[in-house]
């Protein structure tokens, strides 16, 4: 199971974290790149607005392909199988990286376009399908730890980004095209190692009919002498089902015995894009300045909050089957209000005092804690535990939708929030990490050691009443 996560992992949502990260370190060279492609190509130059535009549709494209990818995950998922589609996906992120390798020999900056927006497709659907794997081959005891190991290979991917990214590795300018180009590490990782282990048992027996396939992986998995628990397990669901067939994303929308389920992952997947973790990031260098850290050492400070998240990510897999997922959430989100106030309150009076700065610095890794030890992983758990199987992968492109549409919202409006409201932007994400906690205090019931059907029973009182 270790192994499978390790497998699935890999080529999923550390291609995720890592593409996100490893954009931040070659701006300047990306630039200038541009810059002379242009001179060169129309013998004048480039307008520094049209550059600005440029950098921007290179960086935000990202978010468009995995809207896409998101979109087309989990009908990829059904039918190609959870396995297979995480397979195929890594073709996509060869392409890509292969664009971004050209772009700079060849001199067009349209392959370096392209090729972001494909690596955004293949991020897309490794998010939404990693999830499913995992959740469907964990028993029940263990099915929240293994499905963190989507967060912990998400902010492993953006750690490991930042390291290769320093200027003393891929980020200095000789090496750019090849840092963009490196994502095609974690895909063939995955091509070789992914194929030795079997498809998802549930996809087997419920989806595919496949009993004695199903068997087989059932004892991959869990062993011979356990493996009998979960098969009845699974063949419980299937016969729940009745022979219905995966359902549509829009067919979630008119069915009330997923209305509050959908709402959840709805509320949840927004609360965590806009919960203000980008705007922390956005703060940090300037908080790092103010403390007096030197611009040329502040790539090395930021590498602290990706080892801060990764650092909760797998605190939180150990915890999660132990204390909950209710307890991490709203503890999470909480802790992420209080130090909302504190980081507003530090920075309204930054200059006044020297140690002022310290307690700014102190927040932003508190406040980056707080969000990996529940908010940044439970919530992708979540929606492979809430939906049974007809209704998981519809779930997850919805889910998915939402999440990179929050993103891309959020990557627009928030230059002129923070212009506009300046620190005190972190009340209104302060109003939202207490509201999204209430929500799960008043609605979300515990689904830890719980079989899908049982929380589907959960989740009937709250859509068709107590009686």
């Amino acid at each position: 199971l270790f192994l499978a996560v390790c497998a699935v992992g890999i080529g999923g949502t550390f291609q995720y974290g890592y593409n996100v990260s490893i954009i931040n370190a070659p701006t300047q060279h990306i630039h200038r790149f541009l810059n002379e492609t242009w001179t060169s190509r129309y013998h004048k130059e480039l307008d520094p607005d049209l550059l600005t535009f440029l950098w921007s549709v290179i960086a935000s494209i990202f978010s468009l392909g995995g809207l896409c990818g998101a979109l087309v995950g989990g009908s990829m998922a059904i039918r190609l199988g959870r396995k297979g589609a995480l397979l195929v996906n890594n073709m996509i992120a060869i392409v890509a990286s292969i664009l971004m390798g050209i772009s700079f020999p060849t001199g067009w900056f349209e392959l370096l376009i392209a090729g972001r927006f494909l690596i955004g497709i293949n991020s897309g659907i490794g998010i939404c399908v990693q999830p499913l794997y995992l959740g469907e081959v964990a028993p029940k005891h263990l099915r929240g730890g293994m499905a963190m190991g989507t967060s912990i290979f998400l902010t492993g991917g953006i750690l490991t980004g930042q390291i290769i990214g320093l200027r003393e590795l891929l980020g200095g300018e000789t090496y750019w095209p090849l840092l963009l180009s490196s994502s095609c590490f974690p895909a063939f990782t995955q091509l070789l190692f992914l194929p030795w282990f079997p498809e998802s048992p549930r996809y087997l027996l419920i989806d595919r009919g496949d009993e004695l396939n199903c068997a087989k992986a059932l004892k991959r998995f869990h062993g011979s002498r356990e493996f009998q628990r979960e098969m009845e397990d699974i063949q419980q669901e299937r016969f729940a089902l009745a022979g219905e067939k995966p359902k549509k994303p829009w067919q979630l929308f008119t069915d009330p015995s997923v209305r509050w389920q959908l709402i959840t992952v709805v509320v949840m997947t927004m609360g965590q894009q806009l919960s203000g973790i980008n705007a922390i990031y956005f703060y940090a260098t300037y908080i790092f300045e103010q403390a007096g850290i030197s611009a040329e050492n502040i790539p090395y400070v930021t590498l602290g909050t990706g080892a801060c998240e990764c650092l909760t990510a797998l605190t939180c897999g150990l915890l999660i089957d132990y204390v909950g997922r209710r307890c991490l959430v709203i503890g999470g989100y909480l802790l992420m209000t209080l130090w909302s106030i504190v980081l507003t309150c530090s920075l309204t009076y930054q200059d006044l005092y020297s140690w002022v700065p310290y307690v700014s610095m102190t927040s932003i890794f508190a406040f980056i804690l707080s969000f990996g030890l529940g908010p940044g992983g439970i919530t992708n758990t979540l929606t492979a535990e809430l939906f049974i199987q007809s209704s998981r992968p519809a779930a997850y492109m919805i889910g998915g939708t939402i999440s990179w549409i929050s993103f891309f919202v959020i990557g627009m409006l928030f230059p002129f929030i923070v212009k506009g409201l300046r620190q005190y932007c972190f009340l209104v994400f302060l109003l939202e990490c207490a509201f999204v906690a209430a929500f799960i205090f008043l609605v979300i019931p515990e689904t830890k050691n719980k079989s899908f059907l049982e929380i589907k029973k959960e989740f009937h009182k709250l859509n068709f009443g107590r009686n």
